[in-house]
């Protein structure tokens, strides 16, 4: 019987580590009776972590690399939603899931959610702590690691700052520093895109806030004192095909936008001591069937880091190519952001990029904009977060929220 007893031990420990290596968890930080679980949709992701019951809190870095292995790029953020819903329940909040999109709306065919979670019944709290967990649609990046480097898509944008967000939370929360009724967290879909998932959130919520609001993204752990505007817009023109030989029987579309972008392009648009030069992207061009023939359609899609007068750039870019030949859509027209940086002990930083903040403009608490990464690497295959500033981004949450109390 002792033997037998022994050799029960011997298995559940074996079994423990084995568990915990695939997952990439220490072995002392798993429960025994945790399940393993399996998914035919993609075994890697749910052996690392999905649906893994356990009382304990999470580790930051942990709780990154089980979020980041999950993909979401943009439009496919289903699997990653519920996945954080089941996390933050198993740890004891109460979690809503706010429907944006239903799988007959989305082009993806899944249904999207936002994520709105606190503790008990109080859903208006006097903070709300917000990221994105969609990621940029730049290609997929293999999970590794390169010393205290984590590389993975979603690694600083953002769910290394969701991560050290969830963190900080249940820190203050076991430390009785927060109570029900101060912070909530809001997870929100589509930022990389159109931004759909804060629209819904400030929209249909029906939730209030008091006091402030916390944006994560990368910010080097430095705190925002302001980002750029995103006025993002598609450009069609039209013309005639010809013979590339006989031009003058046709009308070049690709070659009228081109000529309007490059004034576009050389054109002296707003400035901002604080946010630095507008900045124009022309992300893509698709058009034209064959180099012997003149292109009668072209589509291109630009992007316009507005630093300054947003409304004063919407009424260039308008004259220019809403014209007899071309039409300019609007995707996105954010402006730009002044934010809260009140809180002392931070490095502060100035961003050339936009978020979600802008669709709070109707909601008068303080924004603050903060994170760990370094934007430089996001939306690149180079994409990473340290294990450092994951543990800082965490006491800076702790920082931001108990100063708004």
């Amino acid at each position: 019987m002792f033997l037998k007893s022994v050799f029960l031990v011997y298995s559940l420990l074996v079994l423990r580590v084995y568990a915990a290596n695939i997952m990439g968890l220490s072995p002392f930080k798993m429960s025994v009776i945790q399940p393993l679980l399996s998914s035919s949709k993609n075994s890697q992701i749910d052996c690392d972590h999905h649906s893994v019951k356990s009382s304990k809190r999470w580790d930051v870095v942990d709780m990154l690399k089980a979020m980041a292995k999950i993909d979401s790029t943009v439009g496919y953020e289903y699997e990653v939603m519920h996945w954080l819903r089941d996390v933050l329940e198993e740890q004891g909040m109460t979690v809503e899931m706010q429907l944006v999109e239903d799988e007959h709306q989305s082009v993806t065919g899944l249904a999207r959610h936002n994520i709105y979670a606190y503790m008990g019944k109080t859903r208006d709290t006097s903070i709300v702590v917000s990221s994105h967990i969609d990621t940029n649609p730049e290609g997929n990046i293999p999970y590794h690691e390169i010393g205290e480097e984590i590389h993975v898509r979603g690694a600083c944008d953002a769910k290394g700052p969701a991560a050290g967000q969830i963190v900080a939370f249940f820190e203050l929360w076991d430390a009785s520093i927060i109570k029900e009724g101060d912070v909530s967290l809001l997870f929100v879909i589509g930022e990389e895109y159109n931004g759909i998932g804060m629209k819904t959130a400030v929209e249909s919520l029906n939730a209030t806030w008091s006091k402030a609001a916390i944006f994560g993204e990368p910010t080097e752990n430095k705190l925002s004192k302001g980002h750029k505007g995103n006025f993002r817009f598609d450009v069609e023109a039209w013309g005639k095909k010809s013979h590339s030989g006989y031009p003058e029987l046709g009308f070049s579309a690709i070659e009228f936008y081109l000529r309007k972008a490059n004034t576009l392009l050389n054109a002296e648009l707003p400035y901002s001591p604080v946010l630095g030069p507008t900045t124009v992207n022309i992300g893509t061009i698709h058009g034209g069937v064959a180099a012997n023939i003149i292109p009668d359609y072209v589509k291109a899609e630009m992007y316009i880091r507005v630093a300054d007068d947003i409304e004063k750039v919407k009424a260039y870019v308008e004259e220019l190519f809403n014209t007899e030949h071309s039409q300019m859509t609007i995707v996105q027209y954010l402006k730009p952001q002044y934010l809260s940086f009140d809180v002392p002990g931070f490095e502060l930083i100035a961003c050339a990029y936009a978020t979600d903040i802008p669709y709070f403009e109707s909601i008068d608490v303080k924004k603050y904009l903060y994170g760990p990464g370094s934007i430089s690497v996001a939306h690149t295959q180079a994409e990473f977060v340290t294990v450092t500033d994951l543990y800082d981004s965490v006491i800076g949450y702790k920082n931001l929220i108990t100063y708004n109390l």
